[in-house]
């Protein structure tokens, strides 16, 4: 029995990440993963990393910025920016560490208080790492957006409020915290998830699973997912196995 244990963690990690251990690392490899085919995730804009000002090329997807400023009255500058999205947030497979829920002895700031969750996760659970960094599990999305969806998880939204233009098709319920993403996409989102569930051991919820079971049929896999888990396997050493 002990033996076949042995042998199931050893098929885990032939198909989980285990050669990057930071997130800032994964950020520069999507760059050039991504060189050919800059395009947001949730709104299919066309972005341009050369053009530090104005990255997001606006017209090309008309996206409308929900907010052009802050509450404080600066510009908002998420709105012009490509951020780096956790199609599972980290809270969601975080929470299953203690260092997440409870903290670490090794998580003292300078001052002495003591801190807990992704930053304490991130400075000593080498599995937390591996599954920030896995390349997977990110995508480039509009700062705002990336922002608005926070760690909300996915769902069927009913009424469309367009609050990024009538163009985007993405929608977000800040009070049932929730978020819809544009058809086309979503069985990318349940091929995620279902890799995460499988080489991490992440919990995935009754209804969650079915959901993403209806996505996963509704959107086959495409073109660029192909090609996008062929680049990730060549660089982080292992893929999707649900990509086929």
């Amino acid at each position: 029995m002990k033996l076949l244990s042995v042998i199931l963690l050893l098929i885990v990690n032939l198909y989980a990440n285990e050669s990057i251990s930071s997130f800032d690392q994964s950020k520069k490899l999507l760059r050039d993963i991504y060189k050919d085919h800059q395009v947001t995730f949730y709104a299919n804009c066309k972005y341009n990393y050369k053009d530090k000002n104005n990255m997001i090329d606006k017209s090309s997807c008309g996206y409308v910025p929900r907010n052009a400023y802050t509450k404080s009255g600066k510009k908002n500058e998420r709105a012009n920016r490509i951020e780096w999205e956790h199609i599972i947030p980290a809270e969601n497979f975080g929470r299953q560490f203690a260092c997440w829920r409870e903290g670490d002895e090794q998580c003292v700031d300078s001052k002495g208080k003591a801190y807990k969750g992704r930053k304490c996760c991130s400075k000593v659970n080498q599995q937390f790492k591996y599954m920030e960094a896995d390349l997977h599990n990110l995508v480039p999305a509009i700062g705002e957006l990336n922002a608005d969806r926070s760690n909300f998880r996915f769902a069927i939204i009913e009424g469309e409020e367009g609050r990024y233009g009538n163009n985007i098709d993405f929608e977000v319920d800040f009070k049932a915290r929730r978020a819809e993403p544009k058809e086309d996409i979503r069985g990318n989102i349940a091929r995620t998830y279902f890799y995460f569930e499988e080489q991490y051991k992440m919990r995935i919820s009754k209804q969650e699973r079915q959901l993403f079971k209806t996505w996963d049929k509704l959107d086959p896999v495409d073109g660029w997912e192909i090609e996008r888990n062929k680049r990730i396997e060549k660089i982080q050493g292992n893929k999707n196995q649900f990509i086929k």
